[in-house]
Parts: structure tokens; sequence; C-alpha cells
């Protein structure tokens, strides 16, 4: 059954391959959309799935108003499994195999001014626990350009040489090491000598790094929330705000102060440097529009 055949290659990914768990459930739901369709259509078995059935599963995905870098993501994912169910002789032929994905369109990443990030920081000033771990939160995400789900499985043992350095395990598995900066490591200073054992309540087992009022480790959403109520606090939008954002400014901000594309791809965690390219072109733009604004002749008609 198809279903088996999705769980088996998931399974492959994760135990296999080492992917991080959040890659293996987008890859699970963008092939569960496949498996829904193909049944509509009375495929019952990955040996039946034709080169037709993949082309008219893109077409429909275009008709219902999927972007084209949903598209090219689903079909990524089901090339992926169709070559690994040949592999494993789950299927004889790869009906994947000579398809074109759609073009990706160019999507410039949401950042906010440094000013705007800044205010948002600097209203984080109280003494009390929660304004301590929330300050480290922010400063942590935007000095160092984490993923949510980094910051999230950071553990004690991730903060190393004197508090200069911190390791992170990133997507698949992979170490990267990135230099703690002057805000953030003052604001994580602060809060694990004054703030930290209130949450953990001086439970000297728990090892994660940021701590929930229950003692926990945070989830992608819990820190999704402190975010979006301290932008909310000095008057950020809250589409305009997320983790990723925070990623985005990091990497955007640096570049606009002089840091070469090679260092943030590796500061990132990026296996592509075409994935960290992206950042070139919001500078651009910045730059395009500070010529629109200000040059004497960029409006004349």
């Amino acid at each position: 059954m198809i279903s088996n055949d999705i769980d088996l290659f998931i399974s492959a990914l994760e135990f296999e391959r080492g992917m991080a768990s959040n890659t293996c459930e987008a890859y699970s739901r963008d092939l569960a959309f496949f498996a829904g369709y193909l049944k509509k259509k009375g495929v019952k078995h990955s040996s039946e799935v034709t080169r037709d059935d993949i082309a008219s599963f893109i077409v429909a995905e275009k008709a219902s108003g999927k972007s084209a870098a949903t598209r090219a993501r689903r079909i990524a994912a089901i090339r992926m499994w169709l070559r690994y169910l040949k592999s494993v002789k789950r299927i004889d032929e790869d009906p994947g195999e000579l398809l074109d994905s759609p073009k990706k369109e160019l999507r410039l990443p949401r950042v906010l001014t440094e000013q705007e990030v800044c205010e948002m920081l600097e209203n984080v000033k109280g003494d009390d626990p929660r304004e301590l771990r929330d300050r480290a939160i922010l400063e942590i995400l935007y000095g160092c350009g984490l993923r949510v789900s980094e910051a999230c499985s950071l553990t004690l043992d991730a903060v190393i040489a004197e508090g200069e350095l911190l390791r992170i395990m990133g997507k698949g598995s992979k170490e990267r090491i990135v230099p703690i900066g002057t805000a953030a490591g003052r604001a994580l200073t602060r809060y694990l000598e004054s703030s930290r054992e209130y949450f953990t309540r001086g439970d000297a087992s728990v090892r994660e790094l940021f701590v929930t009022r229950l003692g926990r480790a945070f989830t992608r959403q819990g820190i999704f929330k402190i975010i979006k109520e301290r932008a909310a606090a000095v008057g950020i939008a809250a589409e305009r705000i997320s983790p990723h954002v925070l990623r985005h400014c990091f990497a955007s901000h640096m570049l606009q102060h002089g840091a070469d594309i090679r260092s943030i791809q590796e500061l990132l965690g990026h296996a592509d440097i075409g994935t960290t390219q992206i950042y070139t072109h919001v500078d651009t733009a910045r730059f395009a529009e500070i010529h629109r604004r200000f040059h004497p002749r960029a409006t004349l008609s």
C-alpha cells in the first residue's frame, strides 16, 4: 500500500540518513497530499504510479492556488520517495525521474530594520525572571541567527569557551559553532545567574538552556508567542515578525555591515551557498529604495 511505502521512506530518512524530525514531518505531509490525490484516482499501490499521475497532480496543485515554492517542494518529496522505492526494489521503474520541477519564484525574506529590532530588544529591560529570560532568548535568536528549533534544543552544555561560543546542532544533526556577541552574552549571563534557577526550581537534572514557567523545554510555538508579544509592545505588527524573521535580520544586517556571504553561510548553517545568497537580494532592494528616495534624478519622468 502507498501509505506503508511512505512510512518506510520517512523511517529511512529519520533513522538511516539522520534527517531532523521537522524535515521528516514536512516530507510526510507533502507525500500525504499526493497519496490522497492518488486515492481519489483509484491508485492503490506505489508500483501503479505513473508519470501522468505526477504531472496531473502538479496541474491540480497549481489550479488550487498552491505557490510555485510549495509545488516544487512537493515534487521534490515525490521524487525522493520514488527514487528510494526503486533503490529498495519496491518499484521497478521511477516515473518521476525525468519530470521538471516548477520554477520557484524569488521571494525576499521579511526583515525588520535595525532600529526596530533594537527597540524590541531594549524594551525587554526588567529584572524579574521572565524579563531576563525573554531578553536572553531574543538576543540569542538575533545575535546568533538561530532557527527556532535550534533555540528550543539548546542545553547548558551548548554554551562553551567561557560563554563566548555556542555549539548548535542544526538540520541533519550537523554541528556548527557560532560566536555569542557582547549584547547576547550579557543577556545570557544575567539570565543564567539570576533567572534560570527560578524556572527550574533548583532541579539540576533540567539541562535545557531556556526553560518555561513549568520547568520544561520550550516548544517552537512557545518561543513564537514570546516574540509576538514583545514585538507588539513596540508596535510591530504580528504578520511582520516570527522567529525566522529574526534569523533573516541577523543575516541581512550583517551583510549590510560588510560581512561576506561565505561567513554568513557558515554562521547560518546553510549547506548550499545558494540558500544564503537570497540576502544579497535583500541588500540590493534596500539600496534601490535608498536610491529612489534620495537621488535627485531617480523619479524624473
